[in-house]
C-alpha cells in the first residue's frame, strides 16, 4: 500500500505528464521525457524554485496533506446499544435526542462555559485568517465556542505601534479581532484567547492584551500538527516587507539588498516570505510564564503543541500538569490553515490517532498517581460529528475538546460567497433550487432572526455558515449520543467505540470488534 501522494498536487498546481503510470516510490513519471515543460513538482522547481515548497495560490485556500495514513478515526466504529440511557431517565418520551446536552465547562476552575465542545485554534497572521475572521469571530461567539487568536497578529499589523524597545503599544487589527467576537458573545459562552509564539513574546503581545485589552485567557506555543518550524506569510509589496525585516522577522530573500530589490521590481519574483522563529521551551521557563501571566492578570493559561516526537508530548502533558494550566491542545500531523511546507505537511510528524493514543496513555499514567491533569482538546483533521464522537470517545476522560480550524473557515468561505450571490442577484446553479433570498438558501436565518431580531441584519453571510455548520455538528452529534445512550459530553467513555483493525486496536488500546464486551456475552450466554 502506497501512503504518499508526491511530485504532483493541486496544492503546488503540479501533475504527471503521464497521469497514473508513475514511479510509485519517487513519484516520477516512468517515463521522464526531454522536451517536457515541467509539469511535474520536479520540472516546476526547475524554474521557480523555492516557490514551490509551499502551496499556492496563497492566501486564498486552506491546506491539509495527501498523505493516507495508515490509521485514522474511520478505523473505528461507535457503538449504539439498545439498553438503558445514561444522564436521562429511562423513558422513551424523555430520551430523544433533542434531549441530549452538549454544553460542558472547561478549566481549572470550570469556568469557561461552552455551548459545543469545540475550540477553533490559533488562526494568526495568514491572510486566509484576516479575510475570513468576522465570520470566524461571530459565528463563533454566537455558537459559544471558543475561538483563538493566533501568531505574529501584531507583528504585521500595518498600523501597529511599537516603542522604542520594540514592546507593541497599540495594534488595530488585534483589537478588532477581540471586539468582534466579544461584541457577539452570548451570556458568557466561549472564550477569546490570544496566543503567542517566539516574536510575540518579544514584542510583549500577551502582557498587551491581558494590561490593555482584557484578555483573560492566553495561550503559550510549541507548534502546531502542520509543520514542524514557525508560521510564514508572503509578502507582494517591497516596503512592506522591508518594514516586516525591521521588525525583527525572518524575511527571505533579503528586501534590504540592493540587488534583491532590483529584481522585484523587474518582476523576478513576485512575493517575499516572512518566517518565524522556532521556539526553544525549557520547563523553567514555562513555569516562570505561567507564573508571571497569572500576576499580570491572567484568568486561564492554555498551551498549544504539535505533533513531535514522544518525549516531546510527554513534556507538554508533565510540565502542563505541574504548572497547573487550564487547557493542552494537541494538534495531530497533516492538517493546515496557513503556508504550511507542503512535503513537511505530508511527511513529517505524528498523524492524529496515534497522537491522541500516545497522550491518552501518558495522561492516564500521571492521574494513576494522583497528579493534577489539565482539560486536553485534540485537533487535526476532524471535520464531522462521528469524528468528534471518536475523538471524545479514544481520549476520554481526559480530552474534553475538538480542535477545528480548516472545517470552519471552509464554512465562512462559503457563507461568504453564497451571501454575496444572493446580494448580487448572480445565484450559482446549483444553489437555485433551494430559492433567491439568504431565509431560503441558509436554513438557519429564521432562527438567528428570532433570536436576534433587529441586529440580525448585523450577521454576516460568511458567519451565518459557521452557525450552520455548528447547527449540523450539534444535531449529528446528538443523535450519535444519543444512539449510544449517553446524554451529556461526562458520559462518553472508551467503550463507546471499537476498532475495526488489529493495528488499530493496537495503537489506541481500544478493543477489536470481535473482541469486544467478550467477557459478558460469555456470563449472558451461560
Amino acid at each position: 500500500m502506497g501512503y504518499s501522494k508526491i511530485n504532483s498536487s493541486a496544492a503546488t498546481g503540479t501533475k504527471n505528464l503521464y497521469g497514473d503510470n508513475i514511479s510509485s516510490f519517487s513519484g516520477m513519471c516512468v517515463t521522464c521525457s526531454d522536451g517536457c515543460p515541467g509539469l511535474c513538482e520536479i520540472g516546476k522547481s526547475s524554474y521557480r524554485s523555492t516557490e514551490v515548497i509551499y502551496p499556492q495560490p496563497y492566501g486564498d485556500m486552506t491546506t491539509a496533506s495527501q498523505k493516507d495514513y495508515p490509521l485514522d478515526y474511520s478505523h473505528f466504529n461507535i457503538m449504539g446499544t439498545a439498553f438503558g440511557a445514561n444522564g436521562i431517565e429511562e423513558d422513551s418520551d424523555k430520551a430523544v435526542f433533542t434531549s441530549v446536552r452538549l454544553e460542558t465547562a472547561i478549566g481549572k476552575d470550570r469556568d469557561i462555559k461552552l455551548k459545543l465542545p469545540f475550540i477553533i485554534p490559533g488562526l494568526g497572521s495568514t491572510e486566509i485568517a484576516r479575510k475570513n475572521w468576522e465570520g470566524l469571530a461571530i459565528g463563533a461567539a454566537v455558537s459559544g465556542v471558543i475561538l483563538t487568536i493566533g501568531e505574529n497578529v501584531c507583528g504585521i499589523d500595518p498600523q501597529a505601534q511599537f516603542d522604542s524597545s520594540g514592546r507593541i503599544v497599540k495594534s488595530p487589527e488585534l483589537i478588532r479581532r477581540i471586539k468582534l467576537y466579544r461584541d457577539w458573545q452570548q451570556d458568557g459562552y466561549g472564550e477569546i484567547v490570544v496566543q503567542a509564539n517566539v516574536e510575540d513574546t518579544r514584542f510583549g503581545v500577551l502582557e498587551y492584551a491581558i494590561k490593555e485589552l482584557g484578555i483573560k485567557t492566553v495561550e503559550l506555543k510549541w507548534g502546531q500538527g502542520a509543520k514542524s518550524i514557525g508560521g510564514e506569510i508572503k509578502i507582494d509589496n517591497l516596503e512592506w516587507a522591508i518594514e516586516i525585516k525591521k521588525r525583527g522577522y525572518i524575511v527571505l530573500p533579503d528586501p534590504l539588498d540592493p540587488d534583491i530589490q532590483k529584481a522585484f521590481r523587474h518582476g523576478d519574483f513576485k512575493e517575499f516570505e516572512r518566517h518565524s522563529r522556532i521556539g526553544m521551551p525549557g520547563k523553567e521557563d514555562f513555569i516562570n510564564t505561567i507564573r508571571r501571566m497569572r500576576e499580570i492578570g491572567a484568568r486561564h493559561i492554555f498551551l498549544k503543541t504539535g505533533a513531535y516526537r514522544p518525549v516531546d508530548l510527554a513534556k507538554a502533558i508533565k510540565y502542563s500538569s505541574e504548572g497547573g494550566i487550564d487547557l493542552l491542545t494537541i494538534d495531530g500531523a497533516g492538517g493546515g490553515t496557513g503556508m504550511s511546507p507542503w512535503r513537511m505537511m505530508n511527511e513529517w510528524g505524528i498523524p492524529t490517532v496515534y497522537l491522541q493514543g500516545m497522550a491518552y496513555n501518558y495522561a492516564k499514567k500521571l492521574d494513576s498517581k494522583g497528579l493534577y491533569l489539565p482539560d486536553m482538546a485534540i485537533a487535526g483533521g476532524f471535520t464531522f460529528e462521528d469524528q468528534i464522537f471518536k475523538g471524545l470517545a479514544l481520549g476520554a476522560p481526559y480530552f474534553k475538546l475538538v480542535g477545528m480550524a480548516r472545517s470552519p473557515i471552509t464554512a465562512c468561505m462559503v457563507g461568504k460567497t453564497l451571501s454575496k450571490s444572493i446580494a448580487s442577484g448572480k445565484i450559482p446553479k446549483s444553489i437555485e433550487k433551494y430559492g433567491s433570498d439568504l431565509e431560503s438558501v441558509f436554513v438557519e436565518v429564521t432562527d438567528l432572526r428570532k433570536e436576534f431580531k433587529d441586529r440580525a441584519d448585523d450577521i454576516p453571510g460568511s458567519a451565518i455558515g459557521l452557525y450552520s455548520y455548528y447547527k449540523r455538528l450539534e444535531q449529528g452529534l446528538k443523535q450519535l449520543m444519543c444512539g449510544a445512550r449517553k446524554f451529556a459530553l461526562n458520559y462518553i467513555d472508551r467503550k463507546d467505540i471499537v476498532a475495526l483493525t488489529r493495528d488499530a486496536a493496537s495503537v489506541s488500546g481500544i478493543p477489536y470488534i470481535t473482541d469486544y464486551e467478550r467477557e459478558e456475552v460469555e456470563q449472558i450466554l451461560r
